[in-house]
């Protein structure tokens, strides 16, 4: 039986409201930084007050003008961290640089977004109907692929191209899916990722109206506080983070840094809710055991887990079983910690991010605290690194764990490379 190749992470980037690229976001990390804000809506039903906007320009180095205009904001966020990542991977002239090593053909991208260009939809909807007439691009703002081909165009990525939709759960699915591309000999360079930017008021409402969005009015520390008894939801945030995978041998052949090793992934469903997660906790215990195994380890072999941890009653209450359930009498002694208390959530950005999160873990053996858990819910009573962060003497193999709305279950084993 042929052996799977291996997969190695060469480049990330992340755009978020706590930085315009990842040094700047690890950074406000490590200050215990907030990445969201009081932001009330202009209608007042809507609940929320809190939300992770970015507030300073998405700026593009090296994207042509005649793809750039066609960006509805979530897919210029995302450029933005896709030029970071192939910056990384390849240096300044990402393009001439893999054209040495690659056929075009070779290259492919999958991102993913939850929302797409909704807002985009919207707005030139609102302008038909008061004038009869909207942007010419209106069609282009609201497909969810103008980023993934726009990212293909912008870079002549024309391998293997796919637009992924799995709610808060995309990203990893996308880096997942993608590394299996590479792992079965269909590509050897991916680009993978998600980016959702959600900011008008009919759309936050419909989000807001199901109850899953933070009820704190006034306290930042008490909007996003993962794990914590009085917890009321998550935070909304706009953000994109995007790796660049490669085929080891591809990338020990050119020279490449290499940042970390896409070790295992697994993704099962719940079939259960569209939004609540399936009591009997199978697709999530699944999706953990299937990408150990995958990896090749045993659940003693995991070092440290960024859980999905929303701020969410269910969700934390029903990940903290799930982890008891595959760990067994091992799960309270794992240091486990949600950067969502930093950035909010993402969505479809969440588990790329969180990725990324994990190789600075690795890099710096520094695993996060989970913020603001200052009153912890006595059924979370896993070690969740509270408020503050923790060294980690040995730190070779990580999860990312990453779920969505529809039953969406993934997890991504993240090791050193060695």
């Amino acid at each position: 039986m042929q052996t799977k190749k291996r997969v190695v992470v060469t480049g990330f980037g992340a755009v978020c409201a706590l930085g315009r690229n990842t040094d700047e976001i690890w950074g406000a990390i490590k200050d215990y930084q907030m990445g969201y804000a009081r932001h009330p809506m202009n209608d007042q039903s809507v609940t929320a007050k809190f939300f992770g906007k970015i507030e300073f320009p998405i700026e593009l180095k090296s994207v042509p003008k005649r793809i750039a205009k066609n960006l509805p904001r979530f897919a210029r966020i995302g450029m933005s961290a896709s030029e970071q990542a192939l910056c990384l991977a390849f240096g300044e002239d990402p393009v001439a640089e893999m054209d040495k090593h690659y056929s075009p053909f070779d290259r492919g991208v999958v991102l993913g977004t939850g929302w797409g260009g909704v807002d985009s939809t919207i707005d030139n909807n609102d302008m038909y109907v008061e004038s009869g007439l909207a942007s010419p691009l209106s069609t282009i703002f609201s497909m969810h692929s103008v980023w993934t081909g726009s990212v293909s165009m912008a870079w002549n990525m024309r391998g293997y191209q796919n637009t992924l939709v799995a709610a808060c759960a995309t990203g990893n699915i996308a880096i997942g899916d993608a590394c299996e591309l590479i792992r079965n000999g269909r590509a050897k360079c991916m680009l993978a990722g998600g980016s959702e930017s959600i900011t008008g008021d009919y759309n936050v409402w419909s989000v807001d109206i199901l109850g899953a969005l933070s009820k704190e009015q006034e306290d930042p520390a008490k909007a996003c506080c993962p794990f914590s008894k009085g917890r009321s939801g998550f935070v909304l945030s706009e953000g994109s983070a995007v790796l660049v995978l490669e085929d080891l041998d591809e990338a020990l052949k050119r020279g490449a840094t290499i940042y970390a090793e896409i070790g295992g992934y697994a993704n099962y469903s719940d079939a259960y809710d569209i939004t609540a997660p399936a009591e009997d906790l199978l697709g999530r215990a699944m999706s953990i055991e299937k990408a150990i195994e995958d990896a090749g380890l045993n659940v003693s072999d995991i070092d440290y887990i960024n859980a999905h941890g929303t701020s969410t009653q269910l969700n934390d209450l029903n990940e903290t079983n799930t982890i008891k359930k595959v760990f067994g009498e091992r799960a309270s002694s794992i240091p486990i910690s949600s950067t969502k208390s930093y950035t909010g959530h993402l969505i479809a950005a969440a588990g790329a991010i969180e990725t990324v999160f994990c190789i600075k873990t690795l890099q710096t053996g520094m695993a996060p605290a989970t913020i603001n858990l200052a009153c912890p819910d006595p059924l979370c009573d896993l070690d969740y690194i509270p408020n503050e962060h923790r060294h980690l003497e040995t730190v070779d193999n990580v999860l990312n764990i990453n779920y969505g709305f529809g039953g969406a279950n993934s997890c991504l084993v993240v090791r050193r490379y060695s």
